[in-house]
């Protein structure tokens, strides 16, 4: 019998409208677009505006988008996993309010927050039960409203997050494609360089702490900058030998969104040619857990099967890690 391995055979991708230019953030900050642009590669971002609406709303914009291009019944949707570090609420779990809103009766749902590696971990995990052969559809979802904690009057952080949501669908394959190999790490003494400090449990919010913004996200750039370029390239590195790769086998790097120069340097690390590298993050900024599913999204029509893809991601905690993985079918016309 063949081994069952988890690929991915379908993905969606949502933004919201709204369009929150380097030009309108020079309006609202001390900043200009060439500063924002040198220094992130980043031009725009998305913001989520409707009253009322948050991680779900995404969320299930592009769950709904894989279900109309892939046409599966929703109910035959056996896990739903929504990757976040914004849930909608405490509590209750966003991913079974966006199971039950697309009609994924029949699923179990969960939330996965790891920061910015989020839906890489999701791979892991949504990979792993498929493997297990219990199960045969796995949706993983990609979403963030991360405006909901920006401070828009911190030019050090409004100028880098965006809100989105990703999707994709695992299923079983006998063929040796999707996930082949992964690294995943993390460092919990990293965690007071990229946090919303108060809002936890271990801070609740005050009407002091609200006062003085302390229930924003809080980033020490410098050092956030410079464990993702270390950690990033070293994993992707990494696996490349561990798997007995060269520049020349891989067909994309698939990298976490953070910061252009970031994905730079993971490129150069494995000798990559920037035309091998996916790269979306001038039009939607930081999504945390929607920038790899987005890049995916934003590139299916690319996509061959058999293409060799190298997945990396660094976020707050630290965590941080690369995955080997091998694409199942050709572009769009799954």
């Amino acid at each position: 019998m063949s081994k069952i391995t988890a690929a991915i055979t379908a993905v969606g991708g949502y933004v919201p409208e709204y369009v929150l230019s380097n030009k309108i953030l020079e309006t609202m900050v001390d900043t200009n677009d060439e500063w924002i642009t040198t220094r992130t590669g980043i031009k725009e971002r998305r913001i989520l505006k409707e009253p009322g609406e948050g991680t779900s709303f995404l969320a299930i914009k592009a769950a709904e988008d894989l279900i109309a291009k892939r046409g599966i019944d929703p109910k035959d949707i056996e896990l739903v996993i929504v990757a976040t570090a914004t849930p909608d609420m405490k509590a209750a779990s966003t991913a079974a309010y966006t199971a039950t809103k697309i009609g994924a009766v029949n699923a179990f749902s969960y939330d996965l927050e790891a920061a910015c590696s989020s839906f890489l971990f999701g791979m892991s995990t949504a990979s792993a039960f498929i493997e297990s052969g219990k199960y045969k559809n796995v949706l993983l979802i990609g979403a963030d409203k991360n405006s909901s904690f920006i401070n828009y009057k911190d030019r050090a952080t409004c100028i880098i997050f965006g809100d989105g949501a990703g999707a994709v669908l695992f299923e079983p394959n006998k063929d040796g494609l999707g996930l082949q190999d992964e690294i995943l790490r993390s460092n919990g003494d990293g965690r007071e360089f990229l946090q919303a400090t108060y809002g936890g449990s271990s801070n609740p919010i005050t009407a002091d702490t609200f006062e003085e913004g302390s229930h924003y996200v809080f980033q020490d750039g410098k050092t956030v900058f410079k464990n993702a370029v270390f950690n990033m390239a070293d994993v992707s590195e990494r696996i490349l030998k561990r798997n007995n790769l060269t520049n020349e086998d891989i067909s994309w790097l698939v990298a976490h969104q953070a910061n252009k120069r970031i994905i730079d340097a993971t490129a150069n690390r494995i000798n990559l040619h920037e035309d091998k590298v996916m790269m979306n993050i001038e039009k939607y900024g930081n999504t945390t857990s929607a920038t790899l599913p987005l890049l995916l999204n934003d590139y299916e029509s690319q996509l061959k099967k058999g293409d060799k893809l190298i997945f990396a991601a660094f976020g707050g905690g630290f965590t941080w890690g690369s995955i080997y993985f091998k694409w199942a079918y050709d572009g769009s016309n799954n």
